[in-house]
């Protein structure tokens, strides 16, 4: 009993403490952010436009892959702002009521960041409408024919929406965002950058071939490279002399099963099926989902992005199809069929 009670103790203290970790790591202006460098120069020009007209900052819609950056940008653009920074995210808002309740507590100036705000219901949407174009909030009071319409006027506020699926936001929504940007996959140089910004903030001794090999295999995502950087601060501790070097880091790093692409257990699962299970494809997402037991939003907003960066994995019409470059990396065989297949495409697209 002694023991339970210490537990459920102990574990929000562990959590506040590696949420805080994690917010230290997260820079607070332009100068700690490395990459996304047109992303952050047309976000400064609006941000130093609204100032000068002295007005609030236009709604701005960031999109791309987790771990990007896209928290990170709105907790700069308040700060440069200097607005009042709310955050939220679109499965958390499951009524109007709730939206409303959000936008008639804000004032002049504020910035309501919504990540995920593609997953905002339709009903939720109708009520977002009017609060983005005209600043305004309708409320319909009563029921039956003794209804009525209330139009409440709303301070002139910002939102910030963050998705990583675009094409599941709303045609009505997305028009009525000032600025649309997309984040970008970090370089190896970007990503070695933000590793030994975030090894200086967490007081550990890191190698240039470290960050170099973490870097590699952070999947072009500041996100993983902090988090790989932790797991191989923990090995360094515990099984070398607490300096991250290239050695500690494809020991620590071989450990979790990541290997020096940066593809992990799922990745691998997810293209041997397409391969040994389907012959290579064209197969279904839905199919390759319940063949590795994984949801099909995971493998398509988590999994698949890195692969099709590393030319791995081919969207088709008919399906997912495994690219020879995939089975060079897992060791095996291309099929003469798959090569062909890619032969030809190539052929198709060269003038």
């Amino acid at each position: 009993m002694n023991e339970q009670t210490n537990e459920r103790a102990v574990a929000p203290t562990l959590q506040t403490m590696e949420q805080k970790l994690d917010q230290s790591l997260r820079p607070k202006d332009w100068d700690g952010f490395f990459g996304q460098t047109m992303v952050k120069q047309n976000v400064q020009i609006l941000i130093e436009a609204a100032q000068r007209r002295g007005e609030s900052l236009d709604h701005i819609l960031l999109y791309g892959p987790p771990g990007l950056g896209k928290t990170t940008m709105a907790n700069i653009v308040a700060h440069k702002m200097n607005a009042n920074l709310k955050i939220t995210s679109g499965p958390s808002i499951e009524r109007a009521g709730d939206l409303a309740a959000i936008l008639t507590n804000l004032r002049a100036g504020d910035l309501l960041f919504i990540d995920e705000i593609h997953r905002l219901g339709r009903a939720v949407e109708e009520v977002l409408y009017p609060a983005m174009e005209d600043f305004a909030l309708d409320i319909v009071i009563g029921k039956g024919p003794t209804a009525r319409n209330i139009r409440l006027k709303l301070p002139r506020f910002t939102i910030l929406g963050a998705t990583t699926r675009l094409d599941l936001l709303a045609s009505p929504l997305r028009d009525r965002f000032g600025a649309i940007f997309r984040l970008e996959f970090y370089s190896i140089t970007e990503l070695q950058q933000i590793i030994t910004r975030s090894a200086e903030i967490l007081k550990v001794p890191l190698e240039p071939g470290g960050a170099m090999e973490i870097a590699k295999r952070a999947r072009g995502t500041a996100r993983i490279a902090n988090r790989l950087l932790k797991r191989a601060r923990d090995f360094a501790q515990v099984r070398a002399d607490g300096v991250i070097t290239e050695a500690v880091t494809q020991e620590s790093l071989a450990l979790l099963n990541i290997d020096a692409l940066g593809l992990d257990d799922l990745d691998r699962q997810v293209l041997l099926t397409i391969i040994n299970k389907f012959g290579g494809g064209p197969v279904g997402l839905d199919t390759v989902s319940a063949s590795v037991n994984e949801e099909s939003n995971t493998i398509m907003d988590v999994v698949e992005p890195y692969l099709l960066q590393l030319g791995f994995l081919d969207r088709t019409s008919r399906g997912r199809v495994a690219t020879p470059h995939a089975y060079r990396h897992l060791g095996l065989t291309v099929p003469a069929q798959q090569t062909a297949l890619f032969e030809n495409k190539t052929e198709q697209k060269s003038p």
